[in-house]
């Protein structure tokens, strides 16, 4: 990525931020998952980014502002609990995923919290025919960054 090209972008990514609390960037992976990320839900909202992996982009926008608008004012967020709501299309779980282990993906979060806390969780949905992963018969390519223990 040109310097000015990656200039422009953190330049947008602070502007989303300013104007609506956060941004999300989406990565169309090659050879491995595509995936999607926050940044600024933290800071503007104090509850953790989200991570998704493997979903086309307008749905993981979607779950992402359905996340902020469903946890942005309430007092918990529940992990590792079948949440029905938060997209029409199928149930799923938050989980934490440690953010080490997004160092290599959330690019614009590192650059944006530099050695500030933050913290991470990522949506973990069913297969299409609704299975979970550590489900028989789970058969999809998404990738889990934390510990899944359902």
């Amino acid at each position: 990525m040109r310097e000015q090209h990656k200039q422009d972008y953190f330049q947008q990514v602070d502007q989303n931020i300013r104007n609506h609390g956060y941004h999300i960037t989406f990565v169309l992976a090659d050879e491995s998952p595509s995936y999607c990320y926050s940044t600024g839900i933290f800071k503007s909202f104090n509850i953790p980014e989200i991570f998704i992996s493997s979903l086309p982009k307008n749905l993981s926008f979607d779950l992402v502002d359905s996340y902020v608008q469903l946890f942005k004012n309430a007092e918990s967020i529940p992990l590792e609990t079948k949440i029905p709501n938060l997209t029409s299309r199928f149930p799923v779980y938050l989980i934490e995923v440690p953010t080490p282990n997004l160092m290599d993906y959330a690019l614009s979060s590192v650059r944006f919290y530099g050695s500030e806390e933050y913290k991470y969780l990522q949506i973990v949905y069913p297969d299409t025919k609704g299975n979970f992963p550590n489900e028989v018969g789970y058969n999809y390519d998404q990738e889990i960054m934390g510990i899944f223990k359902k």
